[in-house]
């Protein structure tokens, strides 16, 4: 996934020394999480829009300078990276940096989610399964092998949850042969958690596009 592409270069990027106006006039009108601030065109941190309530619109960005996170990502940065950013991080935007520390533009979470869920793994037709093993006793060479052999095609898969050295894999594969995937899977010691035949699963997530929106907070 070329993620590179979802850089937007519209959004304002505000200088250390410029009024706090600025940042809550911007507040006002948008539904961002933070605002990009700068000092002579590198990248210092972001102000978070939870901070809202304490600015003073006489001051400078300057006098909350302590307020300043620096969480951000670089232009180079894979899409595992930017959507974990967004995460740890309970963002709905992020500063795009070049390698100079400069600000290129930004990501925002709605498109980095629409881009996931045009990937093969929900456009494709198939089947979901979600599968458990002990996180030492798993390999993705033997879930890849385990599939294979009932002469089926993995569309997708990764790690959804990991709790009590338990790990947590959902698998989009092709719809032929489910059960005999599903069976080989048990011989192998494999928890089945899913399995259907039906996208109803990939239904879900598509009508609840905003999940992460919901899950970070933001």
């Amino acid at each position: 996934m070329h993620i590179q592409t979802h850089i937007i270069t519209d959004l304002p990027v505000f200088d250390i020394h410029d009024s706090l106006k600025k940042v809550i006039r911007f507040f006002k009108e948008n539904t961002s999480s933070h605002v990009s601030i700068t000092e002579n065109g590198i990248f210092l941190g972001v102000l978070s829009e939870n901070d809202f309530d304490t600015f003073e619109k006489d001051k400078k960005i300057e006098d909350y300078r302590y307020n300043l996170e620096t969480f951000l990502v670089h232009n180079d940065s894979n899409w595992l990276d930017v959507v974990e950013t967004f995460a740890r991080n309970e963002a709905n935007l992020l500063a795009v940096l070049d390698d100079q520390n400069k600000i290129i533009g930004h990501y925002e979470l709605s498109d980095i989610v629409g881009a996931f869920i045009d990937t093969p793994f929900f456009t494709e037709p198939g089947g979901i399964l979600v599968v458990a093993k002990g996180a030492n006793d798993y390999s993705f060479s033997e879930v890849a092998q385990i599939v294979e052999s009932n002469n089926t095609k993995i569309i997708g898969a990764f790690i959804t949850d990991i709790r009590n050295d338990v790990v947590q894999i959902t698998l989009k594969i092709g719809s032929s042969n489910l059960n005999d995937v599903v069976q080989t899977f048990r011989r192998y010691n494999y928890n089945i958690l899913l399995g259907n035949k039906d996208d109803q699963f990939l239904e879900d997530l598509k009508q609840r596009s905003d999940y992460l929106d919901k899950y970070l907070n933001v």
